[in-house]
């Protein structure tokens, strides 16, 4: 049907940058990796790390999606990568004398005081970073901070990885924790797979159409949406009105925009760091609770007139 593949790609999509929005609202700045190719299928990981990245996840792991968007990739050896090599020592020396200084090391393999002591043995205090992917993070981040400015490396970053999501991120908020990486979560919407849009067929030819069963009716024609805002920039509500425009008001700003005409793409479509930055703007609008990560009412009332 016509509906179909919009439905697909705007239920999958906005699923996941609803959850990657979340994350990075809990991480207050700290920039969120997205790691969670192996938990979906290959094309729908392509797809979530550009919705990952639009909600304002800092990199992919993805280096199709890399390649296809251009989004900035990063990413961290696996334990395998370690098992591989006879020990941890010889693990570190040859990503290093791969990929340089300014590359990630696994550090939890084997025991986490001792990887760190190597990793830094073996790249030296200007290594950029190391990671921790198991075990109590928030005790562990600690002690290896401690052990870090310890052993003269103070600049070496701490990523924190293992079933994260934006309640495990917002817990960690504390510990000197310097990047998140999240995969499971981001993939499959943080318990929310589907953001649950459907399609409803409400004009034809400017004639009003409408659905009337008897347990479920629609509103024929066609609507039209504002967000409302207060002077000092904070989202008010949104109002839908479906017959004419709602009152202007100061401070509103319309909805809807069309992107496709005649089956053809506009040419004003935005592109992907344009939509980037469009939604962290509207981020910013959004009153504190309706940030609150507890369940509860919506983000922003929604009125039909």
């Amino acid at each position: 049907s016509s509906d179909l593949l919009a439905l697909s790609i705007l239920n999958h999509d906005c699923a996941i940058a609803a959850a990657a929005a979340r994350m990075v609202t809990a991480a207050r700045g700290r920039p969120v990796i997205e790691m969670g190719s192996r938990r979906t299928h290959e094309e729908s990981a392509v797809a979530s790390a550009r919705a990952a990245y639009l909600a304002g996840f800092a990199f992919t792991s993805n280096l199709e999606a890399g390649r296809r968007y251009g989004i900035p990739t990063a990413g961290t050896a696996a334990h395998a990568f370690t098992l591989l090599h006879d020990d941890e020592t010889a693990a570190f020396a040859s990503q290093v004398a791969t990929l340089g200084k300014n590359t990630t090391l696994l550090v939890d393999t084997y025991d986490i005081s001792e990887g760190i002591r190597r990793a830094i043995a073996v790249a030296g205090p200007d290594l950029r970073a190391i990671r921790i992917d198991s075990g109590d993070l928030s005790v562990l981040a600690a002690q290896s901070r401690a052990l870090l400015d310890e052993l003269g490396a103070p600049d070496v970053k701490i990523i924190v990885s293992g079933d994260m999501d934006e309640y495990s991120i917002a817990a960690l908020r504390a510990e000197p924790v310097d990047a998140y990486g999240a995969g499971t979560a981001v993939v499959t919407g943080s318990g929310a797979p589907t953001a649950d849009l459907v399609y409803k067929l409400v004009e034809v030819e400017g004639r009003p159409v409408v659905k009337r069963s008897e347990n479920k009716r629609t509103v024929g024609g066609r609507k039209t949406a504002v967000r409302r805002h207060k002077p000092t920039g904070t989202a008010t509500e949104e109002v839908i009105v479906s017959q004419g425009v709602p009152e202007h008001q100061p401070n509103d700003r319309l909805l809807q925009r069309r992107f496709v005409a005649g089956g053809e793409e506009l040419p004003d479509v935005p592109t992907l760091e344009q939509s980037r930055d469009h939604l962290r703007d509207c981020l910013i609008t959004i009153p504190w609770e309706g940030l609150k990560l507890s369940v509860g009412d919506p983000a922003i009332p929604v009125i039909q007139e």
